[in-house]
């Protein structure tokens, strides 16, 4: 299963002249709160979690990224490098205890105990119609996108327990809040994951630990640049108000702030980056 970041929830895109990360992309709102800390970012190899991993390493963050996709994730990890940030690459799959077990022993050894955690992990919204549905699919997308999180957030939470303190961020969908064009077991993992925030931030709360979710709609990543014709694109794009898709580089920036200090009064909240298009 991909540990990439999640995809769009319907067949979307960008238009043709949407925004798209580069090595001279425009500087980051600075937050000083950050500099010093430590992050793990699954699904860090791709799309917004590849992006969110920079967005942190520009803030001072040292990074953890997590993922599959060896060359992509060290990738990343090595341009983040160039840029004059910290990240280090580790490959595992999110839905085995024991390997994400090994990547924290080898966060602290590298760089120290977490302060922000985000379970970005997931990207199994194909279309396909429910009654279609195998109970092989069912599993693995549940597995792709609900346990992986629950399973990465038992794994690095604990440590922030004993801090005190720490950042918890899920990544859910438009497909978490409303109906969809995306399979059933998307969706409902991606709703899933909203009360896993709701019900963590309620009970971490009180030990210094906040917990928020963000819910894209249509994220122009790399992998929906490559495969959605300009035509899509444009259709797609035409039903957010803001009239274009997102950039992984918006759903990093929004992640990134409820990251910090900035807003330290937030838990339990689900941020829809939608472009104004409405999905609850």
């Amino acid at each position: 299963m991909p540990t990439e970041a999640n995809e769009p929830n319907e067949a979307t895109g960008a238009t043709e002249d949407a925004p798209t990360h580069t090595e001279d992309a425009p500087t980051h709102t600075v937050y000083p709160d950050l500099a010093g800390k430590v992050a793990v970012v699954t699904g860090g190899s791709r799309g917004i979690g590849a992006e969110t991993g920079r967005a942190l390493a520009a803030q001072g963050v040292a990074v953890c990224l997590v993922g599959r996709d060896r060359p992509a994730l060290f990738q990343v990890a090595e341009s983040i490098g160039k840029q004059g940030g910290t990240a280090i690459g580790a490959v595992a799959d999110v839905t085995d205890a024991a390997a994400l077990d090994r990547v924290a022993e080898r966060v602290a050894d590298e760089l120290g105990p977490v302060d922000i955690l985000a379970a970005f992990a997931g990207g199994q919204g194909a279309p396909t119609p429910a009654l279609e549905l195998t109970e092989d699919r069912w599993r693995q997308v549940l597995d792709s996108e609900l346990t992986s999180a629950f399973l990465t957030i038992r794994t690095f939470v604990p440590g922030m327990v004993e801090q005190f303190s720490g950042s918890v961020l899920t990544m859910s969908s438009a497909a978490g809040r409303q109906p969809s064009q995306a399979n059933l077991a998307y969706g409902v993992a991606n709703a899933g994951l909203t009360m896993l925030t709701r019900q963590l931030a309620t009970e971490l709360g009180p030990q210094g630990i906040r917990v928020n979710c963000l819910a894209p709609t249509a994220v122009r990543t790399e992998k929906v640049a490559a495969n959605m014709s300009k035509e899509l694109q444009h259709k797609a794009a035409l039903r957010h108000p803001l009239r274009r898709l997102a950039d992984p580089a918006d759903v990093a920036s929004a992640a990134v702030f409820l990251a910090s200090d900035a807003a330290g009064y937030l838990t339990g909240v689900t941020l829809d980056v939608a472009g104004g298009r409405i999905t609850n």
